[in-house]
């Protein structure tokens, strides 16, 4: 049972994005804002018309990157505990994992509509890749949250 609370701390922590401002100094970007800045961007999405396709892919992208990065992560220090995880705990990282990347590779599907959908189908496609990518962004809180 305890090797399964480490899992889950594990998880929140390499999902979370630490405050590095008391380190920083004046003027320099930290990770809370880059992925601040991440989830307004794919937010501001549903906002964009068809005639700012680039911005809106441009923004999606950077969201997307955003997550991949956290969801890397979350691999690497999900490989590096996995020896000290008890099996219920392994599992219970797998199954975030696995929940995360279908989650992800919705949210590409989407992007990718952002990038070669018709002018027709452009309402539909931003709303359902920010939809999506809230979803994410939710799934990502959640396993955040259960430590």
């Amino acid at each position: 049972m305890k090797l399964h609370a480490i899992a889950v701390s594990l998880l929140a922590l390499a999902l979370s994005q630490p405050s590095l401002a008391d380190d920083t100094p004046a003027g320099k970007t930290t990770a809370n804002d880059v992925s601040r800045k991440a989830d307004e961007t794919a937010r501001a999405v549903k906002d964009y018309t068809v005639q700012q396709r680039d911005d809106a892919v441009r923004h999606a992208k950077a969201a997307l990157d955003d997550v991949d990065a956290r969801i890397h992560r979350l691999e690497t220090k999900v490989d590096d505990d996995w020896s000290r995880m008890d099996e219920a705990a392994r599992r219970k990282a797998r199954a975030t994992l696995d929940t995360l990347r279908k989650e992800r590779n919705e949210a590409a599907e989407w992007y990718g509509g952002l990038e070669h959908g018709s002018a027709e189908a452009w309402d539909e496609v931003k709303s359902g890749f920010v939809k999506s990518y809230d979803s994410l962004k939710e799934s990502i809180g959640k396993a955040t949250k259960s430590s």
